[in-house]
């Protein structure tokens, strides 16, 4: 199984979406869940490419507010195997990762410079500082990871379930996986789902979890 991930949205809790289906008719056959504001994804597969892609806010110079594009549109175009925009200025700094059987690649996108990284093999984690192992929420998963044997998604998930979880570490524990935090006059912000996403030659696995308001286990469903 060359590809496994395990992959978090973060976002303002308020704001609408539904599970992953396949919600856009001019991508056939692509899954993700849908953003019901912008009417984007965080997170596309194509199961019968074996591609997957997806979308990390960045840091940086945001987009002038008039022509601006939701960086959801993004893991669509990626994930159907269409280039993503030769001109990026329409949209807010991102990190966005297409991967499939072959490997996986980062274009990093901070409002005035593009980067395009081919990523090793072995363990990566983007956060939204992009690939900055020595960030806490960063560096506690990539030992996590390491120290949790490899799954085998033909059989299950192992242990990254509980990964998944986030290990029970306090939700505003700058190490923690899974994100409550509070705002203003109670405009909450955090992890609001999960996925853990397998392809292969033989195998493409997708499982999504909702993240319950209360720590405690996510109860995956197979999507693929």
């Amino acid at each position: 199984m060359p590809l496994l991930v395990l992959a978090v949205r973060d976002e303002l809790l308020m704001r609408p979406w539904e599970p992953p289906a396949e919600h856009w008719p001019r991508h056939p056959g692509v899954l993700g869940g849908i953003d019901l504001v912008a009417g984007g994804t965080w997170l596309a597969v194509d199961p019968a490419a074996r591609r997957a892609a997806f979308v990390l806010n960045g840091r940086g110079r945001l987009a002038a507010e008039h022509g601006r594009r939701s960086r959801g549109d993004l893991p669509l175009l990626a994930a159907a195997g269409l280039p993503v925009p030769g001109d990026l200025r329409a949209f807010d700094p991102f990190y966005l990762i297409t991967a499939d059987i072959s490997g996986a690649a980062m274009v990093g996108w901070d409002g005035e410079t593009r980067t395009d990284t081919a990523l090793p093999e072995g363990f990566t984690v983007i956060v939204n500082s992009g690939d900055d192992p020595a960030e806490p929420r960063a560096a506690h998963l990539l030992a996590a990871l390491r120290a949790t044997p490899r799954p085998d998604p033909a059989e299950g998930w192992g242990g990254w379930p509980v990964l998944a979880a986030g290990e029970g570490i306090d939700r505003e524990d700058s190490r923690a996986l899974i994100l409550r935090h509070t705002f203003g006059d109670d405009l909450r912000y955090g992890s609001s789902s999960v996925t853990l996403l397998a392809i292969g030659p033989r195998l493409v696995r997708y499982d999504f979890a909702p993240v319950p308001d209360e720590p405690g286990p996510v109860s995956l469903t197979r999507i693929v």
